[in-house]
């Protein structure tokens, strides 16, 4: 028994755990978070006398006496400055940092209430944020201590919203005062739990499968195993994932299911899955591509080791290159990288009428859930109802599904609740990875330094199974050539099945491994011709009018000079400055359905905005709304936006592709119209009640490969540039981004957004390490290496926009995935200038941070 307070409430626990598990579990107090349970994320932040806590390795036993506090817990006033000043500063993304950055802010504050920057730093130390860069949550910080020190009121809510405007986001309130719902918060009665038993090899023939003493566990309630499953191959695109592997089958990659446990009791869980036995027969790994592709590979899947294949021809590069001036061959070696979201996977199941089920689940798409555990159930699609609740972060790490599955299963069979969580381990070792790539790029130009023809060669190494890994490798190659006006390209790639942990969606989708050859390559060039890195890439930049490498014509609202003459005097004032820029396309496209939809309705004096769109951290929900009142008027308050259901919201797609600003944008601004037309009829609000109105957008996209002059492969695309400057020890100590991204729809989250990809992309260059050896993953939250407050570099963004603007969504093209993408060859050109090393692998050996 330990007594101590929590909130100003005695408490007593009894029996010994960790503080976070108490909090939680016993007392309902779900505004602390577990990120990871190891110490190192700081979602699960306390103040335990005024001092802040990670109470994930506290224990109860080290509280007796003592006060504890969570933001359940602050004053009125301290919650309204808060939920203030991080909604005003756009210091909240998917949120799921944000409690126990509230609470190491206040341990500062209560103290300080004219911190310098450095201190603000230090405070949020141990808080990780994979979404904001921290910028943001700094500046959210010191603008709370001015509202303190000033005593200042709190403003009153604007009444009317437009794009290009800064703008409080319409679910930061929640996300601040720990309120708002993430899927491991809920608890219900009768609920299971449930884990999956994993191969303990990365390849090996399943001799047998022994479940007998797990079954005689007391707590034991249900095992299930392949025979269990209806249809047991599943995929986000191609079905080639089991969802379990048995007696005789042989392993792809240590994340393969051999059996399913459900218990009630969940600390009994790791107890009753370390008694199903397994016998094995070890077999070597296939653990490269380039082991994958040779003659005697054994065949990880029946269908060869080449899970996909992409090509783009255009001109004759061959004779291009042969006739060129200057012509520069390297190759490059990009490696696996960690989304690292906040939220470990979670999701629960249960039945919901006669013969349904209902899924709590955190994804990119609910209708992708919906589809597949439909698939691996074989029942019709509309008996499964998936209801998304907070997402605490994605960055592609989401698209597959990882927990679901399970949780349907389990669920589909026992008729209980089951809850399906990943540990961070777990969750480290089995979900899905960027994609490692190998490149061998030939780039030519002439004596003036304009860019002639390009050839290159990427091989991928998708892992174990499909994921994402076709439209990442097709988005590779068609970016290859860099945003530049030239015609004569040659690109093959190769996507390989391995015994390595599954690679698939994940922010840049492809771009940010061949932006990092072709960037070097241009350096190089600019070195033989006598002109500036600067002075090259502003030759050859791609401008309205003009023809990519891919085809496409370039359109009106193109902005690549212009935010490459926005960093001209920074970079060329700075002799240790890396310049890089960049390309994404916004949208599917590559001539598939591409289709955003958005349904309202007026229910109670209110207007329900219903799309499926899912929001892991940037900013759904606040788009459509600015989007919507900029057409109609309305007042911001008057809205209610709801989350992806598909039952009550319309099929959006999938969240990926910084395609949902742009197409689902585009539906939203159309629906605004026809509630425009009411409106203007003369109609108020109360005389629609009851009424609904909807719209969708399909973009038209032209297939990779169309035999067409100048194809059309994305509805739009952002273009960006970036500069990195590093100190003489080789720190860097600023980043400056100059991004065309269209009609920027709220200023906050834009910058936000652009601000976290930077800090993000400097990780993937400088300090991020995810080992995968010989099959098993080596890493653990607290070594990858993800960079923290202390770390992040002074962060400036520019916001650039073209003479033109595309048609769709007021104009607004996507950000989320352009603003890591330039990042890693800034960096590698930065050292380039500081020492003359030309670095062609990541992360960057022999710098500050890597040596």
């Amino acid at each position: 028994m330990f007594s101590f307070k929590v909130n100003g409430k005695e408490v007593t626990a009894d029996a010994e755990k960790s503080l976070m598990k108490f909090l939680r579990e016993d007392l309902g107090i779900t505004s602390v978070k577990d990120g990871c349970s190891e110490g190192v994320c700081g979602a699960c932040t306390v103040l335990i006398d005024g001092k802040k806590v990670k109470s994930c390795i506290r224990k109860v036993s080290k509280c007796e006496g003592t006060e504890v506090l969570t933001v359940e817990g602050l004053s009125e006033r301290e919650q309204q400055v808060y939920e203030h000043c991080f909604s005003e500063a756009g210091a909240v993304q998917c949120g799921f940092c944000i409690p126990g950055m509230v609470l190491s802010a206040k341990s500062l504050l209560d103290h300080n209430l004219t911190p310098t920057a450095e201190e603000v730093k230090q405070a949020i130390k141990g808080n990780l944020c994979r979404c904001t860069g921290y910028k943001k949550i700094e500046e959210a910080i010191m603008m709370a201590a001015e509202f303190f020190r000033e005593d200042r009121e709190i403003p009153a809510a604007l009444q009317e919203l437009k794009v290009n405007q800064r703008f409080k986001r319409s679910d930061a309130a929640e996300k601040v005062n720990g309120k708002g719902i993430f899927v491991d918060d809920i608890e219900l009665p009768g609920m299971l739990y449930a884990k999956g038993v994993r191969s303990a090899y990365p390849r090996a023939r399943i001799n047998k499968i022994d479940i007998s003493k797990a079954l005689g566990h007391p707590n034991c309630v249900r095992i299930l195993l392949k025979e269990d499953v209806p249809h047991n191959k599943i995929g986000h695109i191609k079905l080639d994932w089991d969802v379990m592997l048995g007696e005789g089958d042989i392993t792809r990659y240590v994340g393969d299911v051999l059996a399913l446990v459900a218990t009630e009791a969940k600390d009994k869980l790791d107890e009753i899955c370390s008694l199903v036995e397994v016998d094995y027969t070890e077999l070597k790994p296939v653990t490269s591509a380039t082991d994958g592709l040779s003659a005697d590979a054994p065949l990880i899947h029946p269908d060869g080791n080449i899970m996909s294949r992409s090509q783009l021809k255009r001109g004759d590069a061959t004779a291009a290159i042969k006739n060129s001036k200057y012509v520069v061959t390297r190759k490059y070696k990009t490696p696996w990288q960690e989304h690292g979201f906040m939220e470990p996977e979670c999701a629960i199941a249960m039945p919901e009428g006669d013969d349904g089920l209902l899924l709590y689940t955190a994804s990119q798409s609910v209708y992708d859930e919906r589809r597949e555990v439909s698939t691996m159930l074989q029942i019709p699609e509309d008996k499964i109802h998936v209801h998304s609740q907070l997402v605490g972060g994605g960055f592609g790490g989401k698209e597959d599904m990882s927990v679901q599955q399970y949780a349907a299963l389990m669920a589909w069979h026992t008729k209980n609740p089951v809850k399906v969580k990943f540990t961070r381990q777990e969750s480290l070792d089995y979900h899905v990875k960027r994609h490692p790539m190998e490149m061998e790029f030939t780039t030519a130009c002439d004596e003036n330094g304009i860019l002639t023809g390009m050839k290159g060669i990427i091989i991928a190494d998708t892992g174990a199974y499909a994921s994402l890994g076709g439209p990442v490798l097709d988005r590779a190659c068609t970016h290859a050539a860099g945003p530049y006006n030239y015609q004569n390209i040659d690109i093959l790639g190769i996507s390989v099945y391995t015994n390595n942990v599954v690679s698939g969606a994940f922010r840049g989708f492809g771009v940010s491994q061949s932006c990092f050859a072709i960037e070097n390559n241009i350096n190089l060039l600019a070195e033989m011709v006598g002109i500036s890195p600067w002075e090259i890439r502003y030759r050859n930049a791609i401008r309205p009018g003009q023809v990519l490498p891919n085809g496409q014509v370039a359109d009106e609202s193109v902005a690549m000079a212009e935010c490459l003459e926005a960093v001209k005097d920074v970079y060329e004032s700075n002799p240790r400055a890396g310049l890089a820029i960049g390309f994404k396309n916004s949208g599917t496209g590559m001539g598939k359905k591409d289709i955003g939809r958005t349904r309202l309705s007026i229910e109670d004096g209110k207007i329900h905005v219903r799309t499926s769109a899912a929001c892991m951290g940037q900013g759904i929900a606040q788009m459509c709304a600015t989007i919507l009142c900029d057409v109609t008027g309305v007042n911001p308050q008057l809205l209610v936006h709801e989350r992806a259901d598909t039952i009550r919201t319309p099929d959006a797609g999938t969240s990926t592709a910084s395609r949902q600003t742009v197409v689902t944008g585009e539906a939203t601004r159309r629906v605004g119209l026809q509630l425009k037309e009411q409106l203007d009829a003369g109609k108020t609000i109360s005389d629609l009640e009851g009424e609904e109105f909807y719209a969708e957008y399909s973009a038209k996209t032209d297939p990779l490969g169309a035999i067409k002059e100048n194809p059309i492969s994305h509805v739009s695309y952002s273009y960006g540039a970036q500069v990195v400057i590093l100190n003489e020890e080789g720190k860097c100590e600023k980043m400056i981004a100059a991004f065309d991204v269209g009609t920027p729809v709220n200023i906050q989250s834009v910058e936000g957004q652009i601000e976290g990809g930077m800090v993000m992309g400097l990780g993937y260059a400088l300090t991020e390490k995810f080992k995968c050896e010989d099959g098993y993953p080596k890493s653990k939250m607290g070594t990858i290496g993800f960079i923290k407050s202390t770390d992040a570099p002074d962060l400036e963004v520019i916001l650039v926009q073209g003479a033109g603007k595309i048609p769709e969504s007021l104009g607004a093209k996507g950000c989320g995935e352009l603003c890591m993408i330039p990042t890693a060859p800034a960096c590698s050109h930065a050292y380039y200038r500081l020492d003359g090393k030309f670095r062609t692998k990541l992360p960057l050996e022999d710098t500050y941070y890597n040596k």
